[in-house]
């Protein structure tokens, strides 16, 4: 397949036509768990529009800038401060340091060539920027890259974000927030928030929160296991199925269609994979609604959590057993589990590493991934970059028709082929 020619590059600031007011802007305990990791990386595929090219790179230049004014973090650098016991404190530095744009050109590589292979090619992983770096390198590299590459018969716009300072829905927050400006809007349909949220129980005196002095070489992942990345798609009407038959097998009504889909892979997983005899299901949980936080909340609002059961017990007891417990586990993530997990991680800060789990769900089907119209058309595809993939990690997008979810599933080669054979998997792939 054909190769990826980048055309130019440079750094984009804010527009300074009214900018947000901000120029510190602290990070709370779900920013700082994730600074050794790597940063989030998802793109969308469209149609080529009907004007020239160098029009089209000049108005994406324009509205970015636009948008930076509207969320200035983005816009700025990671920032320490060496406090007198030798811990240090990260934040924002809202400087207009810019953000990385690129424009790059893949002639010989069709929407086709994307779409209908069964394997995601790994020319898509060329798509994105900010590649083999991790958070904490924010101190020197952009928060925010656009990488905007011409394909034979479209454009992919590949977005890749700091992911110290934000999450997946804030992500797609700016995401739709610039194809608003894009396509002529004169504001965005949901303003950002940029208040910090702490619990009061950490207290005034204790922010912003220090963390012991970090090995720099603790960022670097060791050497990434070999996967195959797949889209596979569930319709909304065997969707429908899968929660009747999961609640049916339970004997209840409580557990959702992402429980039950989530419940349905991690079966399929261990059945294939897990050589462990108490298999991990590890899940981010969004606090958002939990604590609850504003309507336009910018910055990282999740944490982890995980459950673990005799593998034996999930293949003998079936799709309801498994959802059940997934389900018990959601339901403990109350207000008051949020809160103390920040006020826990306060006291005794633990970052997470670079590595896989047995299986991790990330990600969710509620984010705006098809109304990012820049004024030519919705997109056609979603996909994501290299970062933080691994053996074992699902991600969860919207499906192009409403109803429907479509699961980015990494997996080793040798897994798939035992995938294979697993009729209760695949049947209800449309």
């Amino acid at each position: 397949m054909g190769r990826v020619a980048v055309l130019s590059s440079c750094v984009v600031g804010m527009a300074g036509m009214n900018p947000t007011p901000i120029s510190r802007w602290d990070l709370t305990p779900w920013d700082l768990q994730l600074l050794l990791l790597g940063p989030i990386q998802k793109g969308i595929l469209l149609h080529t529009p009907q004007i020239q090219s160098l029009i089209l790179i000049d108005r994406l230049k324009n509205s970015l800038s636009r948008a930076l004014d509207l969320f200035p973090p983005l816009a700025g650098r990671l920032s320490t401060t060496t406090n007198h016991d030798g811990t240090e404190a990260f934040f924002v530095d809202c400087n207009n340091a810019g953000v990385e744009f690129t424009h790059a050109v893949a002639a010989a590589v069709s929407i086709s060539d994307i779409l209908e292979p069964k394997y995601t090619p790994e020319v898509v992983y060329s798509f994105f920027p900010l590649n083999d770096m991790s958070n904490l390198e924010g101190v020197s590299k952009p928060l925010w890259g656009v990488q905007v590459t011409e394909l034979a018969d479209g454009v992919f716009i590949g977005c890749a974000a700091n992911h110290a300072v934000i999450d997946g829905t804030s992500f797609w927050h700016f995401f739709n927030s610039w194809s608003e400006i894009s396509r002529g809007l004169d504001t965005v349909s949901k303003p950002p928030i940029f208040q910090r949220w702490f619990p009061t129980s950490l207290g005034v005196g204790n922010l912003p929160i220090h963390l012991p002095p970090l090995e720099k070489n603790l960022c670097r992942s060791s050497d990434q296991s070999p996967f195959l990345e797949r889209v596979l798609h569930f319709s909304k009407e065997s969707l429908a199925e899968l929660k009747a038959r999961a609640n049916s097998e339970a004997g209840t009504n409580k557990i959702t269609t992402l429980q039950a889909l989530s419940a349905l892979l991690w079966r399929s997983f261990i059945r294939c994979h897990c050589e462990d005899e108490e298999p991990r299901f590890v899940i981010a949980v969004g606090a958002r609604a939990r604590i609850p936080l504003p309507e336009g909340y910018f910055g990282n609002a999740v944490y982890v959590v995980g459950t673990a059961t005799s593998k034996h017990e999930v293949m003998k007891e079936g799709l309801g057993y498994a959802a059940l417990k997934i389900n018990d586990l959601v339901a403990q993530q109350s207000r008051e589990a949020s809160i103390k997990f920040l006020e826990d991680w306060a006291k005794n800060p633990k970052l997470y590493r670079s590595g896989s789990y047995c299986f991790s769900v990330t990600s969710s089907p509620r984010h705006n991934v098809y109304g990012n119209d820049f004024g030519w058309g919705k997109p056609i595809a979603v996909r994501s970059g290299n970062s933080q993939k691994f053996d074992g990690k699902m991600t969860l997008f919207p499906a192009l028709e409403a109803g429907g979810i479509d699961v980015e599933v990494c997996l080793a080669p040798e897994i798939w082929e035992k995938m294979g054979d697993g009729a209760d998997f695949l049947e209800i792939i449309s």
